[in-house]
């Protein structure tokens, strides 16, 4: 399952460059990721019932082209791969005319919200990288 949220670069996105300042694109690809969980039916308080959080332990981004107040962009997030307690995200930023501004790779590991230690994906989150294993 793939997600697609549009958003509009805004004035206090921009830096001392004239651009979207790099941090802000961890920004977009959060936003990205929680429309993901919500299309999944993953809210925050579906992995709370399961006593169970999501964190992010690593991203790796490539910005291909600068991003400009006004610029209408798309951020998608997809089902890359899994693992027992870890799963990887693919994300990208694209602009109106499809062209990618930014990508990145998320990888994410449940935890038991009681123990604090790392637990196995579960089914629910589990089901949407089938393709992937």
């Amino acid at each position: 399952m793939k997600s697609s949220l549009p958003i509009i670069v805004r004035s206090t996105e921009i830096d001392v460059n004239g651009h979207v300042n790099n941090a802000k694109y961890l920004e977009y690809f959060e936003w990205g990721r929680e429309e993901w969980y919500e299309l999944c039916g993953l809210p925050y308080e579906a992995f709370a019932s399961m006593n169970i959080q999501t964190v992010t332990v690593n991203i790796n981004v490539n910005y291909r082209s600068e991003c400009r107040q006004g610029d209408q962009l798309t951020v998608t997030c997809q089902p890359e791969r899994i693992g027992n307690s870890s799963y990887v995200l693919r994300q990208e930023i694209k602009d109106e005319r499809g062209e990618v501004r930014a990508d990145a790779l998320v990888t994410s590991v449940t935890m038991d919200q009681s123990t604090r230690k790392s637990r196995a994906v579960p089914d629910e989150l589990r089901k949407f990288f089938k393709s992937q294993e």
